[in-house]
C-alpha cells in the first residue's frame, strides 16, 4: 500500500477551512480510498451516488443530509448536480459542525456547477493518480510506463496493467461519456483521442486534425473540450509577454496520464518506450504532469515563439514567477531558449529539469535540478 500523506493533509487543511470540499480527478485515480481516510464507506455520513442504496436515502436530499455532523462524503457527485442548491443552504448553517467532501470525475462541468451554486463556499482540490514522490525512487522507471492510476501502476505485471489501461480507456469513452451526457460515437471519440496522442507535447492544430477526421474546426474543438473535461488531456495555455516577438497563442495539448498516452501509442513495454520516437515527448509530460501537481502554483502556462523560443512551463508560485524546462537528459545545459525566457519574462528562476539525481546552479538563477527535488527547491527558492 501505497500511502499519500501530502494529499491527505491537503485535504484535512482544505476540511479545515471551508465548508465544501470538492476533490476532483479522473475515474480509478484513487479520491474513493482517500475519501475513505475520513469517513468509512459503511458509515451513514458516507454516500456513493453509484450506490442503489446510497440514491434511495437521497431522494429526499435535505432530510437525508441535514442531520448528519462531522465530515460528509458524496462520491461520484457529478451524477446529482440538483444535490448543490442543497449543499449551499447546508453549509450556510452557522451553529453546526459539518463539512462536505465531494468526489467528482468531470472538471469542467462539474466546476461550472459547483461555481454557479456554491460561490465562496467550496474549495477545489486537484487529484490525479500516484506521482514522483508518492513511490519509491526504485519504481520511478515503472511509474513512467505504467501511469500513476493505482490499478494500473500496482498490476502484477506490465500486461496486466496494459490490459487495465485498455479497459478503462474503453470504459470512459464508451459509458462514462455517454452518462455524463456527452452524445458523440464512442468510434469516433476513441480515433480522435488516439490521434491527440500523437500530438502529445505539441501545439494545438485544429486544421490539421480536422482535416485528417473529415471533421470541422468547432467539432473536433468541442471533442478537444470534452476530453480536457474528463481529465484526461490537458490544455496547457500560453502566457503571453509584452515583448516584440510573434508569440503562439493556441494551447499545447498533453495526455495527463503517461500511461493512458503510451497505451494510446500502443507502448506496451520498458523496451518499446525507451525506443519509441515520442519517448522524449513522453518522459517531458510525465514530470510536467508531476511538477503541477507537487507545487500546486497559483497559475501555470508554457511560453513560445514563432521565432522558435520556448520554455516547458511558466509558474506563478507565491508572488514570483519562474520557468521550468524539462529535458531527458544526463548533461543539463543552458539553451538559447532559457536564456531568452529568463530575460523577455523577467523571471525569478528557470530550473532545468533532467533526467540525473543531483542538484545545482549552472548559473545565476538559472539551475540544474533533478527531477525528485523540482517541489523542495521551488518552494525553498532555489539551489545555491
Amino acid at each position: 500500500m501505497i500511502l499519500r500523506q501530502e494529499r491527505l493533509e491537503r485535504i484535512t487543511t482544505a476540511l479545515e477551512r471551508s465548508p465544501i470540499v470538492l476533490l476532483s480527478g479522473p475515474r480509478q485515480c484513487g479520491k474513493t480510498t482517500l475519501a475513505r481516510e475520513f469517513v468509512p464507506s459503511d458509515s451513514l455520513n458516507y454516500f456513493d451516488c453509484e450506490e442503489p442504496i446510497s440514491l434511495a436515502r437521497l431522494q429526499e436530499p435535505m432530510t437525508a443530509l441535514s442531520g448528519l455532523r462531522g465530515t460528509i462524503v458524496i462520491d461520484e457527485v457529478q451524477r446529482r448536480p440538483d444535490l448543490f442548491p442543497v449543499l449551499r443552504v447546508l453549509a450556510d448553517r452557522s451553529d453546526v459542525d459539518a463539512r462536505f467532501l465531494v468526489l467528482g470525475s468531470a472538471s469542467g462541468t462539474l466546476l461550472r456547477q459547483t461555481s454557479e451554486s456554491l460561490a465562496g463556499r467550496l474549495e477545489v482540490v486537484p487529484m490525479e493518480g500516484f506521482i514522483i514522490g508518492e513511490v519509491p525512487h526504485e519504481d520511478n522507471q515503472r511509474l513512467w510506463l505504467r501511469g500513476g492510476f493505482p490499478r494500473s501502476f500496482l498490476s502484477k505485471n506490465d500486461a496486466d496493467s496494459w490490459e487495465w489501461r485498455k479497459q478503462f480507456a474503453a470504459t470512459l469513452i464508451e459509458r462514462d461519456l455517454p452518462t455524463w451526457g456527452v452524445r458523440v460515437a464512442s468510434a469516433t471519440l476513441m480515433r480522435f483521442w488516439q490521434m491527440l496522442a500523437h500530438y502529445h507535447g505539441q501545439i494545438w492544430n485544429a486544421s490539421e486534425i480536422s482535416s485528417a477526421m473529415g471533421l470541422s474546426q468547432p467539432v473536433v474543438r468541442n471533442y478537444l473540450d470534452i476530453m480536457t473535461d474528463a481529465l484526461v488531456v490537458r490544455q496547457l495555455q500560453p502566457f503571453h509577454a509584452n515583448v516584440l516577438k510573434r508569440q503562439v497563442k493556441s494551447p499545447k495539448i498533453m495526455i495527463r496520464d503517461s500511461g493512458l498516452l503510451h497505451q494510446l501509442l500502443g507502448i506496451k513495454s520498458e523496451r518499446d518506450l525507451l525506443h519509441h520516437p515520442r519517448h522524449g515527448a513522453s518522459w517531458e509530460g510525465w514530470i510536467i504532469e508531476s511538477i503541477l501537481s507537487m507545487v500546486q502554483p497559483d497559475a501555470h502556462w508554457f511560453w513560445a515563439t514563432h521565432a522558435g523560443a520556448e520554455i516547458d512551463l511558466v509558474l506563478e508560485v507565491g508572488g514570483r514567477q519562474i520557468g521550468i524546462e524539462v529535458k531527458r537528459t544526463d548533461q543539463p545545459r543552458i539553451t538559447p531558449s532559457v536564456t531568452s525566457a529568463l530575460k523577455d519574462l523577467e523571471l525569478d528562476d528557470v530550473y532545468i529539469v533532467y533526467a540525473g539525481t543531483k542538484s545545482f546552479a549552472l548559473a545565476p538563477n538559472i539551475h540544474a535540478c533533478a527531477k525528485e527535488d523540482i517541489a523542495a527547491l521551488i518552494l525553498k527558492n532555489g539551489v545555491h
